[in-house]
């Protein structure tokens, strides 16, 4: 994943460590130090903060695409979205979740619960299964239709 937009839209914004991770209610500047270092993988739900901060796409974000101009037409995250979407691409694709658990080295009762809506799936695998399937990232996270 290409992380190296989080350091260049904070810069842009004028913003510090400090001062973002006050924004995003963090208590200090840690973990907006791993997430732009690529030490720690950023969570989903933290991500989405970035997204609608910025007004910039996941797609953008993560390095899937240079189109900065964004229209999301939802900016919250549904798990059932998400679950509906990982089934259709799954589906689409011919793959059974053992199949595709096993492509995410992870386990089948994990990406049960991605597509049941129990969890949020994590940033790796989305974004494993976008450059893998040809698809966005905010499409699969119900951002955009």
């Amino acid at each position: 994943m290409n992380i190296d937009r989080l350091y260049s839209l904070r810069e842009g914004a004028d913003l510090t460590q400090e001062e973002l991770a006050d924004i995003f209610h963090l208590g200090s500047r840690t973990s907006i130090s791993d997430w732009e270092n690529g030490r720690e993988t950023i969570p989903l739900s933290k991500l989405n903060k970035y997204s609608n901060y910025f007004n910039v796409s996941f797609d953008y974000l993560l390095g899937l695409s240079n189109e900065k101009e964004y229209h999301p037409v939802n900016k919250s995250l549904e798990l059932d979205v998400i679950a509906k979407r990982l089934k259709e691409i799954r589906k689409k694709n011919h793959l059974t979740q053992e199949l595709l658990a096993s492509e995410l080295n992870t386990t089948h009762s994990t990406l049960s619960a991605y597509e049941n809506a129990k969890v949020l799936i994590k940033t790796d695998f989305v974004y494993q299964i976008a450059k893998n399937y040809h698809v966005s990232i905010d499409w699969i996270l119900g951002k955009v239709n």
